[in-house]
């Protein structure tokens, strides 16, 4: 028995001997069959970068052997034959930090993919310049951040929803990007009897975002009208160095000129704004700027407008804020978000109709403006609703007020050249407000709002002997307006409608700044956006934006200067196309 199994652990013994040395000539010889590296070197955009410099080095010991390759168009390197082991792959291009991707295993007879991203030079700067958005759906949303340290920067951005930007394209793959270039075919002017405003006519407008390397971006926005009589036109050049449309800062000039009339004047202005977002602490966001403004029309006129907005987040659902603002601007295009309608590109557009009213005053051209003090606590209500309540103060110089009229002093009346429209210094109008807002988000596609504000608004006396300003007050009013923002299935149809009531007569706005800031127009307005089967490169949409559909709050009044009716809110109609790439 025991010389049995002696002869049976002997066999088994030389058995996995023969094995062993059996499987080493394998072993040597599968380690000796080469494999493969390819690799694609893009940016933090994801653009391909052609011509980078690409190294790669091996890690095993006592092998000193380097090979090089250059990126194609596609920003694609490919390394055939290479030794089995791990590698350090080194990236090096103008404009870009060199980048080290190491322990990067190849197998053999296999093919290992690497995807490597460059960090611009300009990538730091611009990182401690970017702010925190306040913004992603709303102009008043709240975005707040997660930190390794209170010093650290922001890492990961923390969003409410799952929707899309407005201004999103999808492409034939099902991948969204961002469109660079807007253009609009439009028909009807946005700001009646104002003289920054192109006339009542065809125009064309184009709007082009281009990169500047890193995350900065230029947008270059132009409009030009076609009427013969009336021709008028504007550029406008807009920089985003973090690239982020309200979330950091911003720097825009804006130049216009438009002939009133055959026989009239020509207006000419200059606007510049600066902008921009610091972080004060972790709970504290202060939004700063100001803009210049010069106009001429005979005789020239300028004005300097700051504002300020310090937010202060005091818990996850509470949050306050201080607002100091020059009338009647709430929050610029350029304030707004890359999530708003037509998103930067429409931005820019809007800032060439962004110049306050151009009025006239004893022969000479003055600029509406006065100031806006606020402060507000705002409650959220899990992550679609809040509730904001709000107390403010104006301080208007110089009150816009439209009408209409025929046979008026042009000394003090800025007449349109077409029509018996004009704008009107109403002059000094002061008062203490109070206003109440809830905005709840029902989908992604319907939302809901509603404001309650309590103001000063200007109203016309029995007095007809005067002056008609003489004959306007200050006089305190309610209003309430309601509106909707909805996304009609299947037809894909974003309507925008809403109205705002107020109980008494007035010819000036009731809390401009909180029309402004919750898209509440006076009285019935409604905007629609269809977008059009796919005919020709680019997204199609039809748009059509109307103020005042019933013609409401329109009073008649005398003074010495004659008989006017005065227009709170214009009855206007604009309607046209729109196409983005």
């Amino acid at each position: 028995m025991k010389q049995e199994r002696l002869r049976t652990l002997g066999a088994l013994i030389l058995t996995v001997m023969v094995s062993s040395f059996a499987a080493i000539p394998a072993a040597a010889q599968a380690k000796h069959v080469p494999g493969k590296l390819t690799g694609v070197v893009h940016d933090a955009a994801g653009t391909p970068q052609m011509g980078a410099s690409v190294e790669l080095i091996s890690e095993a010991v006592g092998v000193a052997a380097i090979r090089g390759f250059l990126t194609d168009t596609q920003g694609m390197f490919r390394g055939d034959k290479l030794t089995p082991g791990f590698y350090t792959v080194r990236v090096t291009l103008a404009g870009f930090l060199p980048t080290l991707e190491k322990h990067v295993h190849v197998t053999s007879n296999l093919t290992t993919l690497v995807r490597i991203e460059l960090e611009s030079m300009f990538a730091s700067l611009d990182q401690l310049r970017r702010m925190p958005s306040s913004s992603t759906a709303e102009v008043d949303d709240w975005k707040w951040v997660l930190r390794s340290a209170s010093t650290m920067r922001p890492v990961l951005e923390w969003v409410d929803g799952d929707t899309l930007s407005g201004a999103a394209v999808t492409s034939d793959a099902g991948r969204v990007r961002v469109p660079r270039m807007r253009m609009e075919f439009t028909d009807g002017a946005r700001r009646p009897s104002s003289a920054s405003s192109i006339a009542s006519s065809p125009a064309t407008a184009v709007a082009y975002d281009q990169k500047l390397g890193g995350t900065s971006r230029m947008i270059l926005a132009g409009q030009v009208s076609y009427d013969g009589d009336a021709p008028a036109g504007g550029i406008a050049t807009v920089w985003l160095p973090t690239g982020t449309l309200g979330a950091g800062p911003h720097t825009a000039l804006v130049l216009r000129e438009a002939k009133l009339g055959p026989v009239g004047p020509t207006f000419r202005g200059v606007r510049f704004d600066q902008g921009g977002a610091v972080a004060l602490g972790d709970r504290m966001v202060l939004r700063y700027g100001g803009e210049y403004v010069l106009v001429g029309l005979g005789a020239s006129s300028s004005s300097f407008r700051p504002r300020a907005e310090l937010n202060v987040r005091l818990t996850d659902d509470w949050s306050t804020a201080f607002v100091f603002v020059s009338m009647p601007n709430g929050p610029g295009p350029l304030e707004g978000n890359d999530a708003q309608p037509g998103g930067a590109l429409a931005a820019a557009l809007n800032e060439l109709d962004a110049f306050p009213a151009l009025l006239w005053r004893q022969g000479r051209p003055v600029l509406q403006k006065g100031l806006h003090e606020e402060i507000s606590a705002e409650r959220k209500f899990g992550s679609r609703g809040k509730f904001q309540v709000a107390g403010f103060h104006e301080d208007n110089r110089h009150v816009a007020v439209f009408g209409r009229g025929s046979d008026l002093p042009a000394a003090d009346y800025f007449q349109d050249g077409f029509s018996t429209g004009f704008a009107y210094d109403g002059g000094s109008s002061s008062s203490w407000g109070t206003r109440l807002a809830f905005r709840e988000r029902l989908s992604g596609d319907v939302e809901l709002t509603a404001v309650y504000s309590f103001g000063g608004g200007l109203t016309p006396s029995d007095d007809g002997d005067g002056l008609l300003r003489d004959a306007l007050h200050t006089a305190q009013r309610h209003s309430l307006g309601a509106g909707v923002s909805a996304k009609v299935p299947h037809l894909s149809t974003r309507v925008q409608t809403g109205y705002k009531w107020v109980n008494g007569i007035t010819v000036s706005s009731v809390d401009s700044y909180g029309e402004s800031l919750f898209q509440m127009d006076p009285y019935l307005h409604l905007m629609i956006r269809q977008p059009l089967p796919k005919f020709a490169l680019g997204r199609w949409e039809a748009i059509a934006d109307c103020n005042n559909l019933l013609a409401q709050g329109y009073v008649s009044t005398t003074s010495r200067d004659g008989r006017v009716t005065l227009v709170p809110a214009f009855r206007t109609f604009r309607g046209g196309l729109s196409v983005q790439f």
